[in-house]
């Protein structure tokens, strides 16, 4: 029996200069706390996380400037300020270990992707370590030799024997 698949897969939102400016070195998902029709503006993807970041503050976990559009159909409720700081939703002990994992130099948390799973919204946040300019260009040549060896092996297969 196949199992349902969710949307784990297909994010509604994802921040992909994350892995331009970042090492990522842990991951971990995190519920969020939406009001009023939040949700539904964001399974629509009218969300944007590319200047998105967390913080902690009191033993709680932030999303900041993570911008949700308003719901088109909306009602009055709908909140005012589409990139207002929205609660995450984790355990202590997560919050503590994230915590202990940024206090030190040159670590931060950084928003990857926002997605539903299970009915709930979930965004999958990372610690990142910043990137230096020759990180980026080391990257850059990794990707673009795996590419022309990709491209070398499919040309392999293509050529046919004469019989």
């Amino acid at each position: 029996m196949a199992k349902k698949k969710d949307f784990f897969d297909k994010p509604l939102a994802q921040n992909k200069k994350a892995s331009h400016d970042y090492f990522i070195e842990e991951a971990i998902e995190a519920g969020m706390v939406l009001t009023g029709t939040e949700i539904k503006s964001l399974r629509t993807g009218r969300s944007n996380l590319n200047d998105a970041f967390a913080t902690i503050r009191n033993g709680e976990m932030f999303l900041h400037n993570m911008h949700i559009a308003p719901f088109a159909q909306g009602n009055i409720h709908n909140p005012a300020d589409p990139t207002r700081a929205r609660k995450l939703l984790l355990h202590k002990a997560q919050i503590k270990k994230m915590l202990a994992t940024v206090k030190r130099e040159g670590y931060t948390l950084v928003p990857l992707k926002v997605y539903i799973k299970n009915g709930y919204a979930k965004l999958l946040i990372g610690v990142g370590r910043g990137k230096k300019q020759f990180d980026k260009r080391e990257t850059a040549a990794k990707r673009d030799v795996e590419r022309d060896i990709q491209r070398i092996l499919r040309e392999k297969q293509k050529v046919s024997f004469p019989k």
